[in-house]
């Protein structure tokens, strides 16, 4: 047997094109049993076939954990074939590979085909593993200890075999040769990975002998130039049978192309020049601009000459098409294959095909077998509906179209509903295949439907579902419940991008009802479409109150003008599309009744007042001359949609007040245009906005951003519009927003806090808004913006699915940045996810190793120091500024004479690096009054910028919550700064603090002091800066006082009996090496370069206080954090 059948076989039936492959095929094979043989053959024949292989290297085989590499690959392969030979159990490695593989496909609904071959191996001794085969097995595992581990990697390989021999496979007993293996197993992998295959029929009973019936023709003609005809009536399968044969020989061809639907292709605007790029783009992966028709056919000569190639040509209606599309056939190459397939046999007499294949109606059964599976869902009827099936099988005629449609529509109905439906067919002749088709349009229950069904028949194929809908509706028919209802009865159907289509014979039949109606009186038809009728209609002005839709195309045949007069009895004319058509005279003849008016390249300047468009529901005036929509604005209350694209003389909008019902505004391409009108915040409705590249448009009015109802807006192109209000934020329907190639160059801060928006293309950013806002607000914070007005600080909450920012405060009107931005999380997790993403943006890609080293390897030389505060921190600021003007007297780590431990009023925090991890600690006596950080950084000279700092983030752990402070709100912090900041602190809170610096500065040490309230009341200004400077001439002595002079950039308030008059400015310098002792007295001698003035009235006790460590916390989660962790050093240390 060539197969071994198995219930597991069904796995060859998975849908493999749903994933993305690394490689095609796997092979598992023990390389001293086959690699010389078998395997190299297979392995050679697989890649003359395209297909990725992936063939291990045995270096790669070590141990008995499967490398990285080899499990990628296992992953990542389509197929695995596990190649069983007679001594595979010898090796440990062929069984650790196949566990893995085993278990991939077992937990994966997308993971691989397996196929097993069995070389000189029978497939029944891999099953139970006997004879030798099983002794190797249990001689193998005999290293293993302890016992209970050999038992278990014992019974896991045996599973594994077991699971892996059960799948039908192939094997090699039942081949005459090695060779003959080979290509069934490439001929089977080959259909399993091949994704060129064209989708065909869901059904596709009787299509195998059609497509041979062909293929024979094309073998005959294997030696030259094969042209195959394909011809026969609408709805026999030409097309069904085209894509079989493509289906079946492509693969031997580099360069191929389906082309289809070219009839109606050809009917639209540049239908040929799209046809020939789409064959040059199947044919050489390439794209081609072409210009015209005639050009194009000579690129497509010079391409295909001598080229071997398979091209299929579907719904030929004229020989120019062909030509157009291939030249001259006979110059291609030996071998090439054309397949034209058309209703018009005289075409392929004209091309001197060299074989016509006449398709043909289905025989009995093969009708029978596919009206059931329509019908019933099965190969065969029910028991109980076997003689009516028959019935209508008969009727059909072997039309595979009108059993399918039929077969449709009695899908789950009652008996006596099928008997009704067989009294029809029997009063319409089986010859007549429209009347037959129509049986499906007189099942519709009401008249609306079959209106639907003739409005799209004649006006909409390929024109979206939506539009069609709205259009429709407004014309009182229903359309949703309606076009739902077309599908299900398989006379209409949503293709690709929402598009509206149906099969050429029921939209002919559709047709050939309206055409019923007054077969010789074009002007009593409801439905004008055929151009030459419209022409005649309205030349000789025969139109009547029947008609109720028109349309005429005069593009490819130059701009006709007619009388408005001609119009006068189209008294119920709902639809009218004009494209190069001229009117003049009275308008006021048109109907009253239009609800879609498409009219493509008008003359007028503006539309005629007496015009009426009151029951418009649809106005698309695209490529007009129009300057001034109205004279007169009327009230348009249906009006949906306005669309007047490319009108490159339009300079405004109209007054909206009158539109008070639009839902899209799309003005595409105005380059005069240069205003919307303010009205147009009236419009509650409005869902889409678009005036892209309308150049002369200027910023919107603040009125546009109250449309709360608006969904998309599209701004792109619009170089003059250069600033978005932060009133935007009102939108809060908005999902999508792009205004790339505009003015603009400040995103609007405020839209950050937006909860819809979900696509934003903004000021270089493009993407999803949860990756976009985290740089946006980087952008904010740089430290190299210019201070601006005071902006209340922003609150992001970053939910499960999105990120979403909000105000805490009112924003100032002159407000143009953030001082503060707080993100709200959810989880732990998400604020380690966001506290990295920002420390990302902070640092970008530049920030490199050297950045991050340890404290311990930057040049003492290059040290300096920053001291920052926050609220009330004067008494530290004291302190610090007598310790470095007086106690610097050595070479260290610049930070010993820090006065953190000994202090009553507050508790500091030290740590290496940029960050320092507290606790919030009870307080029994007073508030929180301040924070000052003290932070000692390096760089290389060339390196000492003097705003280094760009920002400071603190994160409370406990409340999820990352607090951003930019550098110009740190230096001049106000008591709102200090409440946004204490109010995110709370006793117990476990918090962390990280000190950004800019690329090039390396932040050796920071100390945080939480300074608590004091007996005398003091203010100071909102920060200081202490820039400290190398200096040999400080000394230190202990003293049993500490006289403490105020700060030059200190302002306090003295009790009524004191008067303190401000100290100098004092520049300090610090000391290369400070050594710290506690003593319980301290004499602090002033420099002899600095000259203090001792205040007469102020002093202060120094007492010993609690030392607060910044012990290391356990760790956890170690992976999740590893690349933050190398960025920022010990800025993330988790419970």
């Amino acid at each position: 047997m060539e197969r071994m059948s198995s219930s597991s076989s069904s796995s060859s039936t998975f849908n493999l094109n749903s994933h993305q492959w690394k490689y095609d095929v796997f092979i598992n094979f023990r390389g001293e049993d086959t690699r010389k043989n078998l395997v190299s053959h297979l392995y050679a024949a697989l890649l003359n076939a395209g297909i990725n292989t992936f063939l291990d290297d045995e270096k790669l085989k070590k141990g008995w954990e499967v490398e990285p590499e080899l499990l990628r690959a296992i992953q990542g392969s389509q197929i695995c074939l596990v190649i069983f030979s007679e001594h595979y159990t010898q090796s440990s490695w062929c069984l650790v590979e196949l566990v893995k593989i085993m278990e991939h496909r077992r937990s994966n609904n997308n993971g691989p085909v397996v196929i097993p071959i069995f070389y000189h191996v029978d497939p029944s001794v891999v099953r139970r593993q006997g004879g030798d085969f099983g002794k190797a097995l249990e001689a193998i595992t005999k290293r293993i200890q302890p016992e209970k581990e050999r038992q278990e990697l014992l019974r896991t390989w045996k599973r594994a075999l077991n699971q892996a021999a059960n799948i039908s496979g192939w094997d090699s007993s039942t081949f005459r040769s090695e060779n003959e293996l080979v290509n069934k197993i490439v001929d089977e992998v080959r259909r399993k990975v091949e994704n060129t295959f064209l989708p065909n029929t869901e059904f596709p009973v009787g299509l195998d002998s059609r497509v041979d019936q062909v293929f024979m023709s094309i073998e005959n003609q294997s030696s030259k130039v094969s042209m195959v005809g394909i011809w026969g009536m609408g709805g026999l399968g030409k097309t069904t049978t085209a894509k079989g044969i493509y289906n079946k020989i492509h693969r031997k061809f580099v360069h191929r192309s389906f082309i289809e639907n070219i009839r109606q292709t050809c009917e639209s605007d540049k239908g040929y020049i799209r046809l020939q790029q789409q064959l040059l783009s199947d044919l050489f992966k390439t794209k081609e601009k072409i210009h015209n028709i005639a050009s194009g056919t000579a690129i497509i000569n010079k391409r295909i000459s001598e080229k071997k190639v398979l091209i299929v040509l579907d719904d030929v209606t004229k020989e120019q098409q062909v030509k157009a599309l291939c030249g001259n056939p006979k110059c291609l190459g030996l071998g090439s294959v054309l397949i034209v397939t058309t209703r018009d046999a005289h075409i392929l007499r004209r091309l001197e095909v060299d074989c016509v294949c006449t398709a043909e109606e289905m025989n009995e059964n093969e009708s029978l077998e596919l009206f059931s599976w329509h019908a019933f869902r099965s190969a065969s009827p029910r028991a109980n509906f076997s003689e009516l099936s028959q019935n209508v099988v008969n009727y059909c005629g072997g039309l595979p179209l009108a059993v399918e449609v039929l077969g449709s529509y009695l899908y789950k109905r009652t008996k006596e509903e099928w008997k009704s439906v067989l009294s029809i067919l029997e009063k319409i002749p089986n010859d007549e295949v429209q009347e037959k088709l129509r049986i499906s349009y007189d099942g519709l229950t009401d008249d609306t439907k079959k209106a639907i069904f003739l409005d799209v028949c004649c006006f909409f194929i390929g024109k979206d579902r939506d539009y069609v809908t709205e259009i429709l509706n407004g014309c009182g028919l229903f359309a949703d419940i309606g076009i739902a209802v077309l599908i299900e009865r398989s006379l209409l159907k949503v293709e690709k991008n929402n598009k509206l289509g149906m099969h050429d014979l029921i939209r002919d039949m559709g047709r050939e009802i309206v055409r019923e109606s007054s077969k010789e009186d074009p002007g009593e038809r409801s439905r004008l479409w055929f151009q030459e009728d419209v022409h005649d209609v309205l030349t000789k002005n025969t139109g009547t109150q029947k008609v109720e839709g028109l349309i005429l195309n005069l593009q490819r045949k130059g701009r006709y003008s007619f009388n408005a007069n001609v119009f006068r009895q189209m008294k119920n004319m709902r639809l009218l599309q004009l494209d190069c058509v001229g009117l003049t005279g009275d308008f006021g003849h048109l109907s009253k009744q239009l609800r879609w008016v498409n009219w493509q390249r008008s003359t007028f300047n503006c539309i005629p007042n007496d015009f009426y468009l009151g029951n418009l529901v649809v106005l698309e005036l695209k490529y007009s001359h129009i300057k001034q929509i109205w004279k007169e604005t009327k009230l348009l209350d249906k009006l949906k949609i306005l669309n007047l694209s490319h009108s490159k003389y339009l300079k405004s909008t109209p007054d909206f007040s009158k539109l008070p019902n639009l839902e899209k505004l799309i003005m595409k391409d105005c380059p005069s245009l240069s205003e919307v009108h303010p009205s147009i915040g009236v419009l509650k409705n409005l869902l889409l906005i678009n005036v892209k590249d309308c150049t002369s448009l200027g910023n919107l009015p603040r009125e546009i951003y109250q449309l709360i109802s608006v969904k998309t807006l599209i701004l792109d192109g619009c170089s003059k519009i250069d600033k978005l209000e932060e009133d935007i934020v009102q939108m809060t329907s908005l999902t999508t927003l792009v205004a790339a190639n505009t003015g603009v160059k400040q995103a609007p801060f405020s839209i950050v806090r937006s909860k819809s928006i979900l696509y934003i293309s903004l000021c270089g950013y493009e993407g999803l808004s949860r990756d976009i806002f985290p740089s946006l607000i980087w952008s904010w914070m740089s430290p190299t913006m210019n201070s601006l007005p005071h902006t209340p600080p922003t609150s992001l909450d970053v939910e499960s699915t999105n990120v979403v920012l909000s105000y805490q405060s009112t924003m100032h009107s002159s407000s143009s940045e953030y001082r503060s931005v707080t993100v709200q999380c959810q989880s732990a997790i998400q604020l380690i996810q966001k506290l990295s993403s920002f420390v990302d943006g902070l640092y970008g890609a530049k920030l490199t190793e050297s950045e991050t080293s340890h404290a311990s390897d930057i040049s003492d030389l290059s040290l300096k120091s920053l001291l920052v505060t926050m609220g009330s921190c004067n008494i530290v600021v004291d302190a610090l500024d007598k310790s470095l003007s007086q106690g610097l007297t050595t070479n260290d780590s610049s930070d010993s004479f820090l006065p953190g431990d000994n202090y009553p009023s507050w508790l500091a925090y030290k740590s290496e690096g940029p960050s320092v991890r507290f606790q919030v600690p009870e307080d029994s006596d007073d508030c929180l009054k301040g924070i000052t950080f003290y932070v000692v950084y390096s760089s290389a000279p060339e390196n000492m910028e003097p705003e280094c700092l760009t920002s400071i983030l603190i994160i409370n752990y406990t409340k999820f919550t990352l607090h951003i402070h930019k550098r110009d709100t740190i230096m001049s912090s106000n008591d709102e700064d200090w409440q946004n900041v204490v109010s995110n602190l709370a006793v117990g809170d476990s918090v962390g603090i990280f000190v950004a610096f800019g690329h090039g500065l390396t932040v050796k040490k920071t100390v945080v002091y939480l300074i608590y309230g004091q007996s005398k009341a003091m203010q100071i200004n909102p920060s200081i800066t202490l820039e400290v400077e190398p200096s040999s001439e400080i000394q230190m002595e202990p003293l049993p006082e500490l006289e403490v002079q105020p700060s030059s950039n200190v302002k306090r308030e003295p009790p009524p009996e004191d008067e303190v008059q401000p100290s100098p400015d004092v520049k300090m310098e610090p000391s290369l090496v400070v050594k710290n002792e506690p003593l319980p007295e301290l004499e602090v001698q002033p420099s002899s370069n600095v000259k203090r003035e001792p205040s007469p009235d102020v002093k202060m006790e120094v007492e010993p206080s609690l030392v607060v460590k910044n012990e290391q916390l356990p760790k956890r989660n170690k992976n999740i954090f590893a690349r933050l962790s190398k960025r920022v050093g010990e800025c993330l240390r988790l419970n």
